[in-house]
């Protein structure tokens, strides 16, 4: 199948019609039936039979659906990545940022570097450290950042600060006078742990830091965002290990935050694109980034660099 019959193909499949797809693709009518007839032709078979007024798909373009649809995924990475490179350089910047980071540090470090530099737009962004790599790599953001080192040769990392993970439990779970004070790995044995989901990347690090721990806290609640994990202790769920700039969101009227002993250690970093120079406006970005990373961390649980 050529590319335009791609097109013909999924716009009769979302519209159920020739006319409806011919309006849909902005074209006439006898000019999507005869696309639609050399492709049948190429094939070998029927894509389409009239059922009640309507083209119902035939067993056989079930079946090429599937691999049509990569197809068309992969056309709209390929525009994207067009669109990205048609961006007039330092005009905007793209970041992108974990859930976490997203919700803690970016709305603060953004306004202050706004009123700095009123004449550049930003466009921001929230996904998983997985997403943002491929982000990068597409062209679609210009910095990310994240809790994960990258491992991508296409990709460079800075790191802004540093810190360590805490132990979140519900009010009353430890006694008041504990509230604080750091707090034994050996006092998680057998806890109600909300573990992380195995698509984290710091899951794999927080189950090898847990692996002394016996019995082995009781992991009966996965989550893939440290946010939801905050959410889940703050309903009385159970004990949560997560990130120092989520904690801080966490409420101080339903949850105790304690540091971990031995610490757990986590570095924020910027990551941009290996094989280009970054936009000449990073630069103050990311020292914003970093101070003001070090003044979150400056809380409670958290050590500074």
């Amino acid at each position: 199948m050529r590319l335009r019959h791609i097109e013909v193909f999924q716009a009769i499949r979302q519209t159920g019609s020739v006319s409806a797809a011919a309006q849909l693709l902005h074209v006439s009518q006898p000019a999507v039936t005869k696309v639609l007839r050399h492709a049948e032709q190429q094939l070998g078979f029927a894509l389409f039979l009239r059922v009640r007024g309507k083209l119902q798909p035939t067993p056989e373009a079930l079946e090429l659906e599937r691999e049509v649809d990569k197809v068309s995924e992969s056309l709209q990475g390929v525009r994207r990545l067009a669109q990205s490179l048609r961006r007039t350089p330092g005009r905007s910047l793209r970041i992108g940022a974990t859930p976490a980071l997203a919700l803690s540090l970016l709305p603060p470090a953004i306004e202050e570097w706004t009123a700095r530099s009123p004449d550049i737009a930003c466009e921001l962004s929230s996904a998983h450290s997985r997403e943002l790599t491929q982000n990068l790599l597409m062209r679609e953001v210009d910095v990310a950042l994240t809790l994960q080192l990258p491992d991508h040769p296409g990709l460079k990392a800075q790191a802004l600060a540093s810190g360590v993970l805490v132990a979140l439990a519900p009010k009353g779970f430890w006694p008041p006078e504990d509230a604080g004070r750091p707090l034994p790995l050996t006092a998680l044995a057998d806890a109600p742990l909300i573990g992380l989901s195995s698509a984290d990347p710091l899951a794999a690090r927080l189950d090898r830091y847990l692996e002394a721990v016996e019995p082995p806290p009781r992991v009966r609640i996965a989550v893939q965002t440290y946010s939801l994990a905050r959410a889940m202790v703050e309903s009385g769920a159970g004990v949560a290990v997560i990130d120092p700039f989520t904690a801080l969101g966490a409420s101080a009227a339903t949850t105790t935050l304690r540091p971990l002993a031995p610490p757990l250690p986590i570095t924020l970093y910027a990551v941009t694109r290996a094989s280009e120079p970054p936009p000449h406006a990073l630069s103050d970005l990311l020292e914003i980034f970093s101070r003001r990373a070090r003044e979150q961390l400056g809380g409670p649980g958290a050590a500074q660099d």
